[in-house]
């Protein structure tokens, strides 16, 4: 015989005892980047509700959240048609794996078949960034030996200052290393090549004179080590945790004839960037790239819940088909990969996504941003204003030599922001001593009074900063 629920969970989510949940966190919860020593003097907030690009605090304090939690909630909080597409399916079908079909898989995959850009339609489904990364570089692995028997292409190549996520394979691929080196020794097989960092040119060069040399790089790895032993270049179309490093435009048309004269798969990571977070559908379209793979998570379901995939074009496919027995079957399962619940709440996402057409949104209100947010330069800690759509970075230095700011300046701005009301992110554990790139990544729904919130914000923040220096 079954029970009623108590209420017990109800009350407690509705009348927050917020120290109490503080305990309990110090006691039990393990947080993520986090020294959890500070937590002695340290109150983290406790959120409880969310609205539009707004977040409630148990305290009552509201915030508007700048940073989308984590570049992820892309049309907004509080979305009751996702949380009533969500209900229905729970109660129709709560779970169950896709070694047989449900519906939500099919028609989410067929949705995103028909947006992605070029002809990436076949779609493998996983549950986080990081499980997406992982899935592209085992099948651009299995691909190679497929499609080159004889060949052992294996290698990987990316790019420092990237992240790629947080499984041994995507750690390997990242390029940051404050997040790789307690973990080592990792995967073997991954290289890297420098970023297209205009603002502090890893090859001392100058834009546009340079003719794009670390796009050039990737093709001398390519060349040193032996196109047969390379299997991909994975690469952010934008790099986001690394600092919200723009590419010039030729960089990936120039990256895309290099893979395609060694015969090198290339994997677009759009997991931050897809979506309309660069005011277009996905950054692809606007760096002119195309993809053999692209990554994805975050916006597909706008993080109401875990969802996340690999597609690939029907070329990459096409070479795991063969007779049973054969073996050439892609050899990897996951349970909850294709989850009818999730793909439900990504489906109702898209609607919103596409109705809305909030790339557009992203487009106009994120160059409102940009525009104000350059007006930070009268600042002389502000070394560098660069982002596209709705996403942005600040660097933030000490002096004309563009000396990296510490922890300590960073923590400060963001700390005075959010007693204005605003949530900002920042990079975190990425290059020792260069973590001095504030983030903005809000909802694709910002208004343009918004826009100006988060600018007077940071204006309030970064001038306070600047003046105690």
């Amino acid at each position: 015989m079954t029970s009623k629920p108590s209420g017990t969970l109800l009350a407690s989510l509705q009348s927050v005892d917020t120290e109490r949940i503080r305990e309990i966190s110090r006691k039990h919860l393990w947080q993520p980047l986090l020294q959890h020593s500070l937590l002695e003097t340290q109150k983290p907030l406790v959120i409880t509700e969310g609205k539009g690009c707004y977040l409630i605090d148990s305290e009552g304090h509201e915030y508007l959240d700048a940073f989308s939690g984590l570049w992820a909630v892309n049309i907004g909080y509080g979305r009751q048609e996702v949380a009533d597409a969500v209900y229905r399916q729970m109660n129709q079908l709560n779970y169950y794996p896709l070694s047989q079909l449900n519906v939500p898989a099919a028609l989410l995959a067929e949705k995103l078949a028909s947006i992605l850009p070029g002809d990436l339609e076949r779609i493998f489904f996983v549950n986080s960034g990081s499980e997406a990364v992982e899935t592209a570089l085992k099948i651009a692995r299995q691909y190679g030996r497929q499609k080159y028997p004889g060949e052992n292409r294996y290698k990987i190549i990316s790019r420092y200052r990237s992240y790629h996520g947080f499984t041994m394979g995507a750690l390997s691929a990242t390029g940051q290393k404050m997040r790789k080196r307690k973990f080592e020794p990792l995967v073997p097989g991954f290289l890297h090549a420098h970023p297209p960092y205009c603002y502090r040119c890893p090859l001392n060069l100058k834009y546009p004179a340079c003719n794009i040399q670390c796009a050039e790089e990737i093709g001398n790895i390519i060349q040193h080590e032996g196109k047969e032993s390379v299997a991909a270049v994975i690469a952010e179309p934008i790099i986001g945790g690394g600092g919200v490093i723009v590419p010039p435009p030729e960089y990936f048309p120039k990256l895309r004839k290099i893979c395609d004269d060694h015969g090198v798969l290339l994997i677009a990571d759009e997991v931050i960037t897809g979506f309309g977070r660069t005011g277009t559908l996905f950054a692809s379209e606007a760096f002119n790239i195309r993809p053999d793979m692209i990554t994805l998570a975050k916006g597909i379901s706008s993080a109401y819940l875990p969802l996340a995939a690999c597609a690939t074009t029907p070329e990459v496919f096409d070479v795991f088909l063969g007779s049973p027995g054969a073996e050439l079957e892609f050899g990897q399962v996951s349970t909850f990969g294709g989850h009818p619940v999730a793909c439900a709440a990504g489906l109702a996402n898209l609607d919103i996504l596409l109705r809305e057409r909030l790339w557009e949104n992203s487009a106009e209100v994120g160059s409102y941003l940009l525009k104000g947010l350059e007006q930070l330069k009268e600042f002389p800690i502000v070394g560098d204003v660069r982002g596209k759509g709705l996403l942005a970075g600040i660097e933030i230095v000490k002096d004309e030599n563009k000396t990296p700011a510490d922890d300590k300046i960073i923590g400060t701005i963001l700390k005075e922001a959010r007693e204005e009301g605003v949530i900002v992110g920042r990079m975190a554990m990425a290059v020792t001593d260069y973590n001095n790139v504030v983030a903005l990544s809000p909802p694709l729904s910002l208004k343009k009074e918004e826009a100006d919130r988060i600018v007077n914000a940071l204006q309030k923040s970064i001038g306070k900063v600047a003046r105690s220096l």
